[in-house]
């Protein structure tokens, strides 16, 4: 069984893809850049500012998947500029301040429009969750 997660609260997806696929107990978003759900731009701002607009619309996500932080299970962190990763860093641990899941963190060339950060992650899903 597998279903797709949408919400407004997150941006809409800029490609074919899903903001989150559900299977089974699991639940695998899509990586988020720093959109602005509503305009659908890039935040503006340094790469804290960044960070958090990524985290604000990873929460919407899990949300609508009756998820939250305390659900995930593996992240996986894109950065242009390993020079962030402190700042980056911090702003993540915030979210995870006791047993934080398992993390990947890589660097790449390019994300698209021209983010500095990406992440998605991988997290379990209440039973009775919608």
């Amino acid at each position: 069984m597998r279903s797709a997660i949408r919400t407004s609260q997150a941006p809409a997806a800029i490609g074919p893809y899903s903001q989150a696929i559900r299977s089974g107990d699991l639940l695998f978003t899509s990586g988020q850049i720093p959109l602005d759900p509503v305009s659908g731009k890039l935040v503006e701002g340094d790469i804290t500012a960044q960070t958090r607009q990524v985290m604000a619309n990873l929460r919407a996500v899990l949300a609508a998947a009756g998820a939250d932080f305390a659900d995930v299970v593996k992240t996986t962190i894109f950065l242009v500029d390993m020079g962030d990763f402190a700042a980056v860093n911090a702003v993540y641990g915030e979210h995870f301040p006791a047993a934080p899941p398992a993390r990947s963190t890589v660097a790449v060339a390019r994300l698209p429009k021209d983010a500095r950060v990406e992440i998605e992650m991988i997290a379990r899903t209440p039973g009775d969750a919608p």
